[in-house]
């Protein structure tokens, strides 16, 4: 499923090969869709994941910095407004139903897979350059996209209605779209129309694969904490 995500995010998915498919049908996902996934997995997954999109959101406001073009500039910011303001809701909203505050979620002790993740991510913008950065991000953007087209929508009923309709959403979808077209514009711009040809290309690969790759550790962390 490519959807309408752009031009670099497909190749890139498919240079990652059969880690994408692990990420996006792994366990934890399926018991998403089809309401098994115990709740206790849900909620420990969600109380990392807050802390996980406060380094993403740092990570896209690192991308600001490292932009060279000022459309480049406002999409990231448009980003991190996103993740800050809107996104982080979901978890809080749901955390608070089972009696976590938001301070309990800012406070919690990130897990070694998060740490992996996340200092993975931050680590590619701070050493690399603008393309390391969306590479080692939009596994994560883009993922959460197909997985939520996938998944839905679901009825209201549902077990895991709010999660899995808030990424199978319009807004969301769009953020998607909007990040193809940040990420597309941005190797025309560095790398030109024969992009695959160029050295950068395979350290894009291997970037875009890695943190696929800590994507799957995420889930499987998921799931260890309803076990």
């Amino acid at each position: 499923m490519t959807r309408d995500y752009g031009t670099t995010f497909p190749r890139l998915r498919d240079a990652a090969g059969t880690v994408w498919q692990d990420y996006t049908h792994h366990a934890f996902v399926e018991g998403l869709g089809n309401g098994t996934l115990p709740r206790k997995a849900f909620l420990g997954y969600l109380v990392q994941d807050y802390v996980f999109l406060i380094h993403f959101a740092r990570a896209w406001a690192l991308a600001v910095t490292k932009a060279d073009a000022l459309e480049e500039m406002r999409a990231c910011a448009a980003t991190v407004d996103a993740l800050v303001n809107h996104e982080l809701s979901l978890h809080v909203k749901t955390c608070a139903e089972a009696g976590l505050s938001e301070a309990d979620l800012y406070t919690a002790e990130e897990h070694p897979a998060n740490l992996a993740y996340t200092r993975y991510v931050l680590d590619a913008g701070h050493s690399g350059n603008f393309l390391d950065l969306l590479a080692a991000l939009t596994p994560c953007v883009m993922g959460y996209g197909e997985i939520g087209a996938r998944l839905g929508p679901v009825p209201a009923d549902h077990p895991y209605a709010d999660w899995i309709n808030t990424y199978a959403g319009d807004a969301y979808q769009q953020v998607c779209r909007d990040s193809g077209t940040l990420f597309d514009g941005a190797v025309l711009l560095r790398l030109g129309a024969g992009a695959e040809t160029t050295p950068a290309w395979g350290r894009l690969c291997q970037r875009f694969t890695t943190a696929t790759r800590l994507e799957v550790s995420f889930w499987d962390m998921g799931l260890s904490f309803g076990a």
